[in-house]
């Protein structure tokens, strides 16, 4: 069996952001040579995920729409304390919980070379705590 990992860096401009990484992954699957096998994409922290959708600007509107809906900005959350290891104050609570509702990765069967994704399937990195520098992992196995 095969295997690749592959890290990527990107700087985000926003608070929060939705970038389309699809083609950055499967340009990755192409150059791997593996042909069968499954494609895993992770993000390495912890106020950022990793999700799927249509890959249209509508919906990538409503997504930032719900999330802060879902979990807003001014609520009294626990995480809003002096963290010692820090040195700071915590005040991204929202940042994490929306990432814990998107989750950190996706992964997909790799079929004769190709990932096998739905037609409209888009790969998004999601930026909840921006903007920063942040990564996003790959890894690819089979034969």
């Amino acid at each position: 069996m095969k295997t690749v990992y592959k890290e990527f860096c990107i700087i985000t401009t926003q608070e929060t952001e939705i970038i389309n990484i699809t083609g950055e992954i499967h340009r990755t699957v192409k150059n791997s040579g593996v042909k069968d096998g499954m494609v895993f994409i992770m993000s390495k922290h912890t106020t950022t995920a990793i999700t799927v959708n249509e890959g249209l600007p509508d919906i990538e509107c409503d997504i930032k729409e719900l999330i802060q809906r879902l979990v807003p900005d001014d609520h009294p959350y626990h995480h809003a304390r002096f963290l010692h290891s820090d040195g700071q104050m915590a005040i991204n609570a929202p940042s994490h919980l929306r990432s814990a509702m998107l989750g950190f990765e996706v992964f997909f069967p790799l079929n004769d070379g190709e990932m096998s994704t739905g037609g409209r399937q888009t790969i998004y990195f999601v930026e909840l705590d921006g903007p920063q520098e942040r990564t996003y992992c790959i890894k690819i196995m089979g034969d």
